[in-house]
């Protein structure tokens, strides 16, 4: 059988049964015992074992618990009656109304038991008189008072107690929430360095990969193109040769600022209305094709990311040209607007249908892809305008101010 937690321990499965047997000796022994209270005493034995048979429900249940105490009150009540050396059974009444009933249905109950212990210490108080009667109810509150107080105690002791195992309770969970987050948060700092190293690898290559083919793409191709000229040219060929050794020497410089995130020699001592201008400048000697540089509005200074990326646009634009175009002009205008500034290149060469895209001659691979990815990267916009026959306009539009995203 299981017992309950307030009915475990010696205190309660023996004192109670000890006191009882060694007050029907001591009966026995003066020799003033009767057979009611022998019989009395067995009733409170078999009562207090009908208790540890009880089913599990009824030891949670006050009114049962109540009718227990009561009943083993009133019995030891009138064992006092009878003989007032019963009433030293009362600390196992106390011990049973402590542990058995809650607050506040614990103040009844010691308050009874208090009844019998001083009804024992009063029995040769003569309760016949005003005076006795004051006496005896003097016992009584001197023996209700202070463990009806003791019980009160107790009862906020208890509450205390409760109240700092459940904010231990509390803490431990939010202890255990806390460091789940902990880790939680730990595990998302390390995916986060993760994606950002792992970004700024994609980032890295995305710039190398641009710069690879702004500076030596375009430079081979330019040194293909002067050498396989001066294959059909001989009369051309020293003229030719020292095009591509210039150009060749001009990528190199800009291959190695390029790997070391430099700006562009253009840009290094020049603004990007002259930059652009030699730039023209030269594309121009090396292809033999006209171009006019323009710059309208009022100059305003210029991040140095805007600043490299429309220089680039415009150099990849006029490779184009040189490479697809089969243009007799170009033009190129710097434009200073409100909010914003843009570069313009535009031919006057063969152009190609926008939406049909075997028809794309602006190098429309990583060409194209470099540019866009250059000005979108600045919150800007890159449009291209072209018809067969009607020559081809790009056009790159970048906010002032504008950083890499």
């Amino acid at each position: 059988m299981r017992v309950p937690e307030q009915l475990r321990g010696p205190v309660v499965t023996s004192l109670p049964f000890a006191l009882l047997a060694v007050l029907a000796g001591f009966s026995l022994v003066t020799g003033g015992a009767r057979w009611p209270e022998l019989v009395l005493c067995g009733l409170a034995a078999g009562w207090m074992l009908g208790l540890f048979a009880l089913p599990p429900a009824w030891w949670e249940s006050v009114p049962a618990m109540s009718v227990f105490l009561g009943v083993l009150t009133a019995i030891t009540l009138v064992l006092v009656l009878d003989a007032p050396w019963f009433g030293c059974f009362t600390p196992a009444l106390y011990v049973y109304a402590f542990r058995l009933l809650p607050w506040p249905w614990v103040l009844p109950g010691v308050a009874a038991v208090a009844v019998v212990a001083g009804t024992a210490q009063a029995y040769g108080v003569e309760k016949s008189t005003f005076a006795g009667v004051l006496a005896y109810l003097a016992v009584l509150a001197v023996n209700a008072g202070p463990m009806c107080g003791f019980a009160w105690f107790a009862w906020r002791s208890g509450e205390r107690t409760r109240e700092r195992e459940k904010t231990l309770r509390e803490l431990a969970e939010a202890n255990r929430r806390l460091e789940a987050s902990l880790a939680e948060n730990a595990a998302l700092h390390d995916r986060l360095l993760t994606s950002a190293r792992d970004t700024a690898v994609h980032d890295e290559r995305e710039r190398m990969a641009r710069e690879i083919h702004d500076t030596l793409a375009q430079g081979l191709t330019g040194i293909i193109t002067q050498l396989q000229a001066a294959e059909h040219d001989p009369d051309s060929w020293r003229r030719r040769t020292t095009a591509a050794t210039a150009l060749a020497r001009e990528s190199l410089t800009e291959a190695r600022r390029s790997v070391h995130a430099l700006r562009p020699e253009p840009l290094r001592t020049s603004r990007l209305s002259e930059a652009l201008e030699g730039v023209a400048d030269r594309w121009s000697a090396l292809h033999g094709v006209a171009v006019r540089v323009t710059t309208t509005g009022t100059v305003v200074p210029l991040s140095p990311e805007t600043e490299i990326a429309l220089l680039r646009t415009a150099q990849e634009a006029l490779a184009n040209v040189a490479s697809h175009a089969r243009a007799t002009r170009a033009g190129v205008t710097l434009s200073y607007l409100d909010g914003e500034v843009a570069v313009d290149v535009r031919d006057d060469g063969r152009g190609f249908d926008p939406l049909d895209p075997r028809g794309d001659t602006t190098g429309g691979g990583f060409g194209l892809t470099a540019m866009r990815q250059r000005i979108e990267s600045l919150s800007g916009t890159l449009r291209i305008e072209s018809e067969p026959g009607g020559g081809t306009g790009i056009s790159a539009r970048v906010p002032l101010g504008a950083r890499p995203a």
